[in-house]
């Protein structure tokens, strides 16, 4: 039996990524949403050559030499951007994570890699692409390097493109995730504080958009957390991969100072198409119209079940 290839070595980190201040002391203006706060982490993907031993989107996964590469058998309907897709067809790498760049997953015990791969095609009912969460050990998993399955007639807004990562803790607070009655209170005091500084808490001050983990889901319509089939909670928000960083109103607060044009506080509508390009949506996903594909697992039961919600505007 051949020895098992060590895992390359992970580089130095890149460019850190920072997330400008809020513009409001929003514990201060609204203190209701404090104990509904929670941290999350942005990802900040952006194009680059990730190995295998690397946090990545879009990049080479470590994968156990004799575990053969996962397909999707499900239907594959037709829909108006591509035709039925019969059979079987290849899972694509979405995303890795290591728990040194986000130790805040709930890995099981024993694990300290998250994998997440889809099948890039169009499922009912949603018409998303369907992902599948994987679970492993660095050091226990023999790798092999072959390059994996490519499907064919697939959209390519489903098929991300290599890019490295730049973790940032955050905090956030809910906006679709407030409670109907809390809003109902809020919303007076949110407009006033709009209309004074011309920061919105909905797009502003509480939610992060972008590929993240933990936090609240960056959702595009209203909120459906799914409920674990085992013991009946309300499962907890793992990941949302989502189609852009920010957008033509959010990135005020969202858009890191890094990636500011000039001085730092220039409009990001001052860049030019690629350059905005390249930092909105370095990973090159569109996920139906500007929107998202949420993880989900149940903490409370052994093996931590999964599930995923899909949304767009």
């Amino acid at each position: 039996m051949s020895p098992t290839p060590p895992v390359p070595p992970k580089p130095p980190r890149g460019a850190t990524r920072t997330t400008p201040p809020r513009p409001v002391d929003v514990e201060a203006v609204f203190p209701e949403v404090v104990p509904f706060r929670r941290e999350a982490v942005r990802l900040h993907p952006r194009a680059g050559d990730p190995g295998v031993g690397d946090s990545s989107v879009g990049g080479p996964l470590l994968w156990p030499r004799d575990e053969p590469w996962p397909y999707c058998d499900d239907v594959h309907p037709r829909t108006a951007f591509a035709p039925a897709r019969p059979g079987a067809q290849p899972m694509v790498p979405v995303l890795q994570l290591y728990a040194d760049d986000v130790p805040e997953l709930p890995f099981p015990e024993g694990k300290d890699v998250l994998q997440v791969l889809w099948c890039p095609f169009d499922h009912q009912k949603d018409y998303m692409p369907r992902p599948q969460i994987h679970w492993r050990n660095r050091r226990a998993t023999a790798t092999e390097y072959a390059t994996p399955p490519r499907p064919e007639g697939v959209r390519e807004e489903y098929l991300p493109a290599p890019c490295v990562l730049h973790p940032e803790r955050i905090v956030e607070y809910p906006n679709w995730d407030l409670p109907d009655d809390l809003w109902e209170e809020l919303e007076e005091r949110c407009d006033q504080v709009e209309e004074e500084t011309g920061w919105s808490y909905w797009s502003h001050l509480s939610v992060a958009d972008g590929i993240k983990a933990g936090g609240y889901p960056s959702w595009t319509q209203e909120p459906s957390w799914p409920d674990c089939t085992r013991c009946g909670a309300r499962m907890d928000h793992l990941l949302t991969v989502s189609s852009r960083e920010f957008d033509g109103e959010s990135w005020r607060t969202w858009l890191p100072l890094e990636d500011r044009p000039g001085t730092g506080t220039g409009a990001v509508l001052g860049l030019d198409y690629d350059e905005r390009r390249r930092i909105q949506g370095a990973h090159g996903l569109m996920l139906g119209d500007m929107g998202g594909v949420y993880l989900f697992v149940c903490r409370s039961c052994p093996g931590l079940p999964f599930a995923h919600r899909s949304d767009c505007s």
